[in-house]
């Protein structure tokens, strides 16, 4: 479910939205989601000072019923 919600977010931001991968994971210290985009829009999603980033894990954090939940952004690259 949760991935689902960043899906919708991120795609909505993106000029790739075809290339948006989110993953749900669930790790030692909680919960992840590791969204992955293209390369051109790893900019647009992380926004100015990490503020479009911060809004995502604070609509995930609000969305989730296990508590605090990591979200790590990565280009396709992997980097």
């Amino acid at each position: 479910m949760l991935a689902d919600a960043v899906e919708h977010l991120v795609t909505g931001i993106v000029s790739h939205p075809e290339d948006v991968t989110v993953v749900e994971r669930s790790t030692r210290r909680g919960p992840l989601v590791q969204v992955r985009v293209h390369p051109d829009d790893i900019g647009r999603v992380i926004g100015r000072a990490g503020r479009t980033a911060t809004a995502i894990r604070t609509v995930v954090n609000a969305l989730s019923d296990e508590g605090p939940v990591r979200v790590d952004i990565v280009d396709l690259d992997g980097r």
